[in-house]
């Protein structure tokens, strides 16, 4: 009878010293734990990351967007600047043409003014009402930037002035306009007609006026 209980005593000795299963998954859980807590971390710092590209791509596509909204406005100014150029220079220049066929009327009463007999009385009220026509034509053309180009005295300006002749003269120095044959003009600042001059050159015997 004693070998059996000596058996008996030695199993249960031996299942006492086994661990109880839930002790043992207990064990087993706090091992593996810390491998568990590093997951929601790991989540977290991908979610960043994620984020902040989000946010570096939001960030470029404004920066596109402003420069493309810069070139459009900038864009938008040059066309105005330019529209506002061409309605400035229509304005100044659409009476050009008309203003050239007017010229030949405002020679007519230079010329009719020139040719008259100032000291016949019976002419002389004639060419005072020329000459108020002519000064009245004159002011109302001016008003829209018609200048009269009336060279005389002044040196010789290929700009402005168109040679017809060329004189010897001791009396006027070289390059001098000595008379307009026909006076020119100018609208808003641009030539609409040259003055027609003779030019003053010094004499062939080499004495240079000037000197």
């Amino acid at each position: 009878m004693s070998e059996p209980r000596d058996v008996q005593e030695q199993q249960e000795e031996q299942n006492a010293q086994q661990p109880e299963p839930q002790a043992a998954e207990a064990t087993q859980e706090q091992k593996t734990a810390p491998a568990n807590e590093d997951s929601p971390v790991d989540e977290n710092a991908q979610r960043i990351y994620e984020l902040e590209t989000a946010l570096s791509e939001a960030q470029a596509t404004i920066k596109e967007q402003q420069d493309a909204v810069l070139r459009a406005r900038a864009e938008m100014e040059n066309a105005r600047r330019r529209a506002e150029g061409e309605v400035e220079k229509a304005r100044k220049f659409a009476l050009e043409r008309f203003a050239g066929e007017l010229l030949p009327v405002v020679d007519n009463l230079e010329r009719a003014i020139e040719v008259g007999d100032a000291e016949n009385e019976a002419v002389k009220p004639l060419l005072e009402g020329v000459e108020m026509t002519r000064k009245s034509f004159i002011s109302s053309i001016e008003k829209f930037g018609l200048a009269v180009v009336d060279p005389q005295g002044e040196s010789f300006n290929p700009d402005l002035h168109q040679a017809m002749s060329m004189q010897e003269s001791a009396e006027h120095e070289p390059n001098t306009v000595m008379a307009v044959m026909q006076k020119g003009y100018t609208l808003n600042g641009r030539l609409l007609r040259p003055a027609m001059v003779m030019v003053s050159r010094a004499p062939s015997d080499g004495v240079d006026t000037q000197a």
